[in-house]
């Protein structure tokens, strides 16, 4: 044990907090970065112009707290969703992960569970921990899918408080047919549980993908939750949202933080809407390199999964560790997500995307690598 978590272990520590881990993705100094599904192509100059300004002429009023409600932001973020919302159905934080956990506080706590289906997003786990709600997990099929039926049979069997359906799931990168989430909504009416489906990289889906925000009229339990880190490319600005009934922001408001989201923050938000097209273009982009990585991978006899979002999951390598050192020490860091033989790739700008499929077809040509 070392004295790090010696020391820690001697606080009075929540005994479901102890021997945890916290989130974290390698963060290294290496030329081209692809391990934690970051938008590389930045911020384009007219939306980085138009966000100073707008965070220039929220600084002069930084003596006074922001708009507890965030009304205005709310009302775009409605605009920008679609689908008949208004203002009153969503709600937003310092990225999705506050509110995820905000809506653990509000529907799942200590003798409440939250099921979850690995492999999938980290922090489900974690988010539940911080929450003292006992996290489930669930099981996929072959090739990690997940049926209506099965999913379904799941929720009755456990009766969760909460449900966490990841579409695109991370880090398979693979959607969810509306028929899952609606036959997961349909299980858990006798448990009442609330059904979250994490749409974080809806953006990046195939051209027709129907999205769990159609399925919102008529049920209150059912909760989108979005991000502007990804499509977006604000990672760094932190702000997650979510579209529910009303009555489900009225629990949350139970549950956060006086004026949670700060002025600049909601400035910053509303520059990036107000300047979205120019963040698409950049989408575009990204989901041509992602369908050209998947059609690369293939070629190289790999075995890329279908991806709706900005990264590929990729399995066929004999060891995925040292496939991930071979491309550290050509500078691209790609993420190893514990699943033997896979690894997970982000789609970068054509230049990256490059250098990281030039890097892996080196490394499979190798004689001195392991190869499946």
């Amino acid at each position: 044990m070392n004295d790090q978590l010696e020391r820690l272990n001697r606080l009075p520590l929540r005994s479901n907090l102890r021997g945890l881990s916290p989130y974290g993705a390698p963060q290294l100094d290496v030329p081209i970065l692809l391990n934690v599904n970051e938008n590389t192509h930045g911020v384009p100059a007219d939306v980085r112009a138009a966000i100073s300004a707008a965070v220039t002429e929220a600084a002069a009023g930084l003596n006074r707290y922001p708009d507890r409600e965030f009304t205005q932001l709310r009302t775009a973020l409605a605009e920008y969703l679609g689908h008949d919302l208004t203002a009153e159905n969503l709600w937003a934080a310092n990225g999705s992960n506050e509110v995820l956990q905000q809506i653990l506080q509000a529907f799942g706590g200590p003798g409440r569970t939250a099921l979850g289906f690995p492999p999938t997003y980290s922090m489900y786990p974690l988010l539940a921990s911080g929450t003292d709600t006992e996290y489930v997990a669930g099981a996929r099929a072959d090739k990690y899918e997940l049926s209506a039926e099965f999913a379904a049979q799941q929720v009755r069997e456990l009766q969760p408080n909460i449900v966490f359906l990841c579409s695109p799931n991370n880090p398979t990168g693979t959607g969810l047919g509306l028929d899952v989430v609606d036959a997961v909504y349909e299980a858990g009416t006798a448990s009442q549980t609330i059904v979250i489906v994490d749409e974080a990289y809806h953006e990046f889906a195939h051209d027709g993908t129907p999205s769990a925000l159609t399925l919102l009229p008529g049920r209150e339990r059912l909760i989108v939750s979005r991000t502007m880190s990804k499509a977006f490319a604000l990672a760094g600005a932190r702000i997650g949202y979510m579209a529910a009934a009303p009555e489900v922001t009225d629990a949350l408001r139970l549950v956060r933080l006086p004026y949670h989201l700060s002025a600049i923050t909601q400035a910053t938000a509303l520059a990036a809407l107000e300047h979205r097209e120019a963040l698409m273009a950049d989408v575009a982009d990204i989901k041509i390199q992602r369908d050209r990585i998947v059609a690369e991978l293939t070629r190289m006899g790999l075995s890329p999964a279908a991806s709706d979002s900005n990264y590929v999951f990729f399995g066929g390598l004999a060891d995925q560790h040292q496939a991930w050192e071979y491309l550290l020490a050509d500078g691209v860091l790609v993420r190893d997500v514990g699943i033997a033989g896979h690894l997970r790739v982000t789609a970068g700008t054509e230049p990256e995307t490059t250098a990281f499929l030039t890097s892996l077809e080196r490394f499979l040509a190798d004689p001195h690598a392991a190869h499946a």
